[in-house]
């Protein structure tokens, strides 16, 4: 008798674990989807974090308040709020493609995306016309980004423009004919290591932002080549006979 119940216990026991074995998998199968939900804006978001604590660190020790108090002709002020924009730009459209991987990820792409409307279309072409529109699609995600990288150009030149104006600062004060006078000396020095300041200051600025924002844009590229790879994988598969 007791060996009887000690079976039934132990066919229950194994019944529960052959039931259990299958959520387990299930769950995990689940989680590790979930892990990789969203993965592009996750890795946009570190990398812009590790930005700001580097900005942080160059507040605390006064630097940034340096480069303010000696932004007379506000263009770093214009170089900030051009980065602004680009990030902020930048982030949705991280955002925005994370969610269409997603989306083709499960099958079920947007219905109203750019990958939709070629996986419909590619689905009564020929492999050449297939061909074509899939140069289409790359065109048209590349250029939902293609500000971005403009944008970060733009950096780049304000920070030259800032140069140049800080040289015309620097030599405008300078007047030869006063070179003897020991009391015009003194401004003139003052002028020129402004119009120095002026011209270093907002190259540094121009070309530190480009690089945090063309890394951001990097990222997002990145994403654009892997949906673009995806949709056209997925849409070959759906043509296959």
């Amino acid at each position: 008798m007791s060996h009887s119940i000690a079976d039934s216990l132990s066919a229950a026991g194994v019944r529960r674990s052959a039931g259990l074995l299958p959520r387990l998998s299930e769950a995990w199968v689940v989680g590790r989807d979930a892990a990789h939900r969203y993965l592009l804006f996750l890795r946009f978001a570190l990398v812009n974090l590790a930005g700001l604590a580097l900005f942080a660190a160059a507040w605390l020790e006064g630097w940034v308040g340096l480069l303010l108090e000696a932004d007379r002709t506000r263009l770093v002020r214009v170089i900030v709020l051009v980065f602004l924009v680009g990030l902020v730009w930048c982030g949705q459209r991280a955002l925005a493609i994370s969610r269409e991987l997603n989306a083709l990820k499960a099958r079920a792409p947007r219905a109203q995306g750019h990958v939709a409307r070629y996986l419909h279309q590619a689905a009564g072409l020929d492999g050449a016309s297939r061909g074509n529109l899939a140069a289409v699609l790359r065109i048209k995600l590349y250029a939902r980004i293609a500000p971005i990288r403009h944008l970060a150009n733009t950096l780049v030149l304000l920070g030259l423009i800032g140069t140049v104006i800080g040289f015309i600062i620097a030599l405008s004060g300078v007047d030869p004919e006063l070179a003897s006078d020991v009391a015009a000396v003194g401004p003139m020095i003052a002028t020129l290591i402004e119009g120095m300041s002026v011209a270093l200051h907002t190259t540094l600025v121009g070309s530190l932002l480009n690089i945090w924002l063309m890394v951001a844009y990097r990222i997002v590229e990145g994403g654009v080549v892997r949906l673009f790879t995806q949709a056209v994988e997925m849409g070959e598969a759906h043509v296959r006979p």
